[in-house]
Formats: structure tokens, sequence, C-alpha cells
């Protein structure tokens, strides 16, 4: 590729001087580098919020271009062209056709995959016929060159009219060339990729007068898509309506011409600036694992496996640090009571830092899960996967953007609901949306893990196959076939009989940037951290409360009667304090609580203590095991520390352990099921529109749990 000089940058247009601080837009083609590239220019000055108005997450960072100007990058979601088909895509047009919008750019930033250009061009031409500043990021020119295409740079910058910039995103290649370029005061491009043809002009015109615009191709994208357009209000919408009626304005039709007529012209243009030497793509590396890796056999077979080593992985890598993370907790505790007294320190130590004890103690787990997804997804893999398991999805009914949710409900039900807006069918984005929370997501970790612990022993087979592992990998199967046999019933009820297509573009594979890899593990942690750790301190400090007080005078009867059966049955000092802390946690609020819900619990192996764990971890599901933590932390023996010690010490009536295999499984299998996620109910509620998928949800997950709950305690009983 000639990219040995850079081309000089001659803007249309500059000024005097620059803002303090721009707003850069990052848009470009799905695989064309622009996470890389919004990753290199903000690395972790990344925070994720929602567009005004609308449910779509806006990512956004800061980089320093200069010394004195501050950049903000909003990474829109990737598209193919300004017409859209996802609720993702329509952000990018309610942004770009709204000067008046709040985060309207001052600078656009394309990006394009060198290897494909002619492809990716298509979006840049309708961009820069908006009259918008932009700059094109030629990404990926190192894949370009191993396939034999050459381009020359300074003769593609005089065709297209704009500032390019051959990078390589992923190893931050181009990035000082790149930050120097959009710190100009640049204008729209100087070339017209395609002209409003003159039958339309009457009706362009009168758009331009009623909306006060100055572009032809703007006032034609009104046209288009004047009923997605967020900041038309209803006058405005019946008034194009009527003119689009009146003009036989058929928007499909002009779609299909426009683009037609784009890619004439964008042939014509790379026909200087583009040389092919070598095309034979069926030799290329990426075509040749392919066969291996998405074969109908042994494709699935190699997932399976990669699946087995994270569970594997899991368990196995993150011992070591898990058990320090649970005795540094312990050893804080121990410190702290040994130094000081009094409630406030009880309401420290046994809530406040016992709960968070419960959370802090899974980020290895964590951590592991999310570099394994976020390898997976860099390698290109993820997308092959994808393909695979669309072939399985379609016979239960879903369609193949589905597999999309699915996989990411792994992580967190919450984004996992929101992607699918790229699903067009309503029935099949209904069905998606309502099966993926109960794939087990990472908030189902922690509960997982410490009951696992807890019956099932940490032995190998064949020196490496870990049985931990294997019981949870079982679970996330599980989930898997609940969520796809569940999705079969659903589209019985519903008669969802629409034809659906499933199409993705297969990325090269790469090695990973290990970078992003680190971004995207600190990002999870932090998000999985403070904002479960904001929920469980809130809850550990009012579940303190509630079990260190108790109605009336319930907590001086229930010293009295410890006492009395202390003295009969001759205890010692320290077991009668245990006596009487036992005795006055049942009668607080907390046992009050638990004794109502026990009734209904029982027949499933629970007590009243797991009954109030059940209740505050619907806030989120890792609470579970902080509430655990917290109740068992009241009145504790003094050589009881960490968490599983503490609820591998708690006895039944008979006086044996009260964590059987029995109970054990059955809670994990209720996890499995329930609907316990404020979070995602809510996010169901807003993205359906409406109360009713959220409540069936919540009716037939619980119901579900319940009932599977009671056959695993039956059967293991």
């Amino acid at each position: 590729m000639t990219v040995a000089t850079q081309p000089e940058i001659k803007p249309a247009r500059q000024s005097t001087a620059r803002p303090e601080e721009v707003r850069i837009a990052l848009i470009g083609n799905p695989n064309s580098g622009k996470t890389s590239l919004f990753n290199q220019l903000t690395g972790l000055n990344q925070k994720v919020g929602n567009f005004p108005g609308v449910t779509v997450d806006k990512k956004s960072g800061y980089t320093q271009l200069t010394p004195s100007i501050r950049a903000e990058i909003i990474d829109l979601p990737g598209s193919y062209s300004l017409y859209p088909k996802s609720m993702d895509e329509r952000v990018i047009t309610d942004l770009l056709y709204d000067s008046q919008a709040r985060h309207f750019p001052d600078l656009v930033v394309v990006t394009a995959d060198a290897s494909n250009l002619k492809r990716n061009l298509l979006l840049f031409t309708q961009l820069a016929d908006l009259q918008l500043p932009v700059v094109l990021a030629l990404n990926m020119v190192d894949v370009a060159e191993q396939e034999g295409v050459k381009i020359d740079v300074e003769a593609l910058q005089r065709e297209l009219g704009v500032p390019v910039i051959p990078m390589n995103a992923r190893k931050g290649i181009g990035m000082a060339a790149l930050k120097i370029v959009v710190t100009q005061q640049l204008s729209a491009a100087d070339k017209t990729f395609y002209t409003v043809p003159a039958d339309l002009q009457p009706l362009v015109e009168s758009i331009k007068t009623r909306f006060g615009l100055s572009n032809d191709y703007l006032a034609l994208q009104y046209a288009h898509l004047y009923k997605s357009l967020k900041f038309l209000n209803e006058e405005d919408i019946a008034w194009l309506g009527e003119q689009l009626e009146q003009a036989g304005f058929k928007s499909n039709a002009r779609q299909a011409q426009e683009t037609i007529a784009r890619y004439t012209r964008i042939n014509e243009l790379l026909l200087d600036a583009v040389r092919v030497e070598k095309a034979d793509k069926d030799e290329k590396f990426s075509n040749r694992l392919d066969q291996i890796l998405t074969h109908k056999v042994f494709g699935y077979l190699i997932f399976f496996g990669i699946l087995f080593l994270i569970f594997q992985a899991i368990f196995a890598w993150a011992s070591y640090p898990m058990d320090l993370i649970d005795a540094s907790i312990a050893a804080l505790n121990s410190l702290i009571q040994e130094n000081f007294e009094g409630p406030l320190i009880n309401l420290l130590t046994e809530g406040v830092i016992a709960g968070l004890g419960g959370v802090l103690i899974f980020i290895p787990q964590i951590a592991i899960l999310f570099a394994f997804i976020a390898i997976l997804e860099e390698t290109g893999y993820m997308a092959r996967v994808t393909f695979m398991m669309d072939k399985v999805m379609r016979k239960f009914g879903l369609n193949g953007k589905s597999v999309v949710p699915l996989i990411s409900g792994v992580a967190c039900a919450v984004p996992a609901v929101m992607s699918a807006r790229t699903i067009e069918n309503w029935k099949d984005r209904m069905i998606t949306i309502f099966v993926t929370p109960l794939m087990s997501c990472s908030a189902r970790i922690p509960v997982y893990t410490v009951l696992i612990a807890l019956v099932v022993p940490d032995t190998y087979y064949f020196g490496f196959m870990n049985l931990q592992g294997l019981v949870l990998m079982g679970l996330y199967l599980i989930g898997f076939l609940a969520a796809i046999f569940s999705a079969l019933l659903l589209k019985v009820i519903l008669k969802a009989r629409e034809r659906s297509y499933f199409i993705m573009e297969f990325p090269t594979y790469k090695m990973p940037r290990w970078k992003n890899v680190g971004l995207t593990i600190v990002e999870k942690v932090k998000a999985f951290v403070f904002e479960a750790g904001k929920v469980i301190v809130a809850v550990s400090i009012i579940l303190w409360v509630l079990a260190s007080y108790g109605p009336g005078d319930s907590f001086e009867r229930a010293e009295q009667q410890a006492l009395t059966e202390a003295r009969a049955e001759g205890l010692t000092e320290l077991q009668t304090e245990n006596r009487i802390a036992s005795h006055q946690l049942e009668s607080s609020y907390a046992g009050v609580i638990g004794h109502v819900i026990e009734p209904v619990i029982r027949p499933l192996g629970y007590d009243w203590k797991i009954g109030i764990a059940l209740l505050t971890s619907f806030a989120a599901r890792e609470v579970f095991v902080g509430t655990m933590s917290t109740i068992y932390s009241i009145g504790e023996e003094e050589n009881v520390t960490t968490i599983k010690e503490k609820l591998l010490s708690e006895k039944d009536a008979n006086g044996d352990p009260f964590f059987t295999p029995a109970r054990s499984f059955s809670l994990m299998i209720f996890y499995l099921f329930a609907m316990q996620c404020v979070s995602t109910l809510a996010v169901v509620r807003r993205e359906t529109k409406s109360w009713t998928w959220p409540a069936a949800q919540l009716v037939y997950m619980s119901g579900l749990a319940y009932v599977m709950a009671y056959i695993t305690y039956q059967v293991f009983s």
C-alpha cells in the first residue's frame, strides 16, 4: 500500500481559532475497527449513558488532542448506511439530522476497512452529501496489504475531497496524524456523490422551505425517515406524510435507486485510487480456519471445548486470588473487632464489610469470564459462534439474530435485552427478550460458586477435569436449554409464522488487542463491584438493623429464654452468648419476616434465613451471598471467619449440616430459573413499552423456578 508519505491535509476552510472542547462522532460499518479506534482515543476515560429520549446506549469518552484542545468522542452504533434497519441505528439519524441536538458533533470521523473499501464508502458518501465536516480513517491497512490491495492515499483524498488518514487502530498506528487533522477547522467535503433526481426537486424544495434546510440530501432524508425521526413533532410528520402522498414518493424504490447510483460513483472514483494485485481469497488464513471452526460437527465440538475451558478456569485459576480476598476480608473484620466495640462497629463489620465481602471475593471469577468473552470477540470467533448457533436457534422459532442477545446474556441480561433491538421482526424480538434472562448471567456466579464449593468435591478426573467446573458448566447448559424450549413454547402461543433472516459479516481472524481486552475486564469488573456494591451496602445496613433489633420486648424475652436453656444445659459462657444471639436473631424483625414466608418455601428445603436472602436478592442476584454472609455474621462463633466457613457451620434442628447437597442444588436451580433482578424487569419494560411482558416474565420464571427447585430437592433428598 502506498502510504509511506502522509498526504498533505488541505481543509476547505480554516478559521482563526478552534474551541477549547470539540465533539467528534465516530461512525463506521460493523467490524471496521471503530471500537479499537474509540479505545485508542479514550482509554479508560469512557462512560456509558443514554441518548436523550431513547433507550439506546451512548458510549462516550474524552481525549486530549493538544494541550489546549480536549475532545469528547461519541461512539455511534455500527451501520452500513444512513437508512436504519434497527433501533440502534436510528440514533445516528436522530443525532446527525438535527443540528439543534444536544450531542450534535463538530466533526465526524468515518472508519473504513481498507481491505473492503467499496462497501465502506457507501456510508461515507452519504455523510459527505449531508455537508458535514468529515475525516476518513482508513483503517486496517495491514490487512489490505496482506490481501494485495494497493491504495493511493493521495489520489483517494483528491477524489473524496476530505482528509484521509491511513491507520491501524488496533496497534495505534496513525493516531498522531488523526489527532492533528481533527484539531483543524475543517469544513464539509467539496465533492457531491449523489444528485437528487430532478423529479424530486419540487418535493425537496418544499421540505427545505418548511424546515429551514439548506442541503438537498438532508431534505431527501427527511422524506425517507420522517416517521422515525424523534425530533419531529406530530404536525411536521403529518405534513410530510401529505406531501409524500401527493408526490407519489416510494421510499424503498428510491433507496434502491440511490444505492445503485452511489456504488456506480464509488466504482468510478476507486479506479485510479485502488489496485488489487492478489485476490485469491479462498486461500486466506481465515477461510481455511473457518473450514474447521465452523464445521457442522467439529465446529460444535470445538465450541463446547472452549466453554469447558472457560468454566474450568473460573474455578481452577480463580481459587487462589479468591481465597486471598476472602482471608483478607476476614482478617480486616477480626482486626476491627479486636480493637473497637459498639453498635457502629458491629454495623461496620457484620453489615457493611460482611456484605461487601460477598461481592469482592468474586472479582477473579468475573474477570476471567469477561477476559474470555473479550478474547473471543477480539479474535473474530464470536461471530462464528453466532453463525453456528443460528442453525440450532431456527428449529426453536428464534430469529438468527437472537443468538447475539442470548450469548450476551451470559454476561448480563440488561445489555443483552437491549441488543435485541437489531431484530426487526416484532414477534421474534419479543420472544428473544422474554427468554434471554434464563441465560445464566455473571451475577449468578457468586450464588453458583459458593454453593458448589459447599457440596461438590474439589476433585479432578484425568488430571485436568475439575468436577466443580463441570457442575458450573452444566448449570449454564440447563439455562440455555430452558431458554430455547421456552422460546419454542412462546412461539406456539404467539403463532409466530413470519420468515426471518440472519445476515452477519465474518471479520477476519486477528490476534486479540490486549489493551482492548484489559479495558473490557476493568470496565466490567468496575461496573460489577460498584453497581452491585451500592445495592449490597444499602441492603446489608438494612439487614443488620432488621437482624439486630426486634419488635417490643422480644429481644429481652429471647435473652431470658436463652439464659434459661443455657443454665439447664450447663453451657459455657461462649456457648451461652451464641445461644442468646441465635434466639435474638430469630426474634428480630428479620426473623419475623423470614418466618412469615417460611411456610411457602419450606417444601423447597429452605428456612426463614434463606427466605430473607431470597427477598433481598430480588434487587440483584449477587446480593444473596452478601445477605447470607450478613445474617450468619450475627452471633457467629469466634473461629468462623470466611463466607464458606459461615455457611458450613450452619446446622439444622438435628445438629446436622444445613447446606446439604439437596438443599444446595435446589437453591442453584431456583436461582437459575428465577427472575430476581429488578434492573432486568425495568429494561424489559423500557424495551417493550408495556408492563405485560415483564409481569409475564416474573410470573413464568418464578413459577418455573419454584417447581424445578421442588423437584430437585425431592430427587436429592
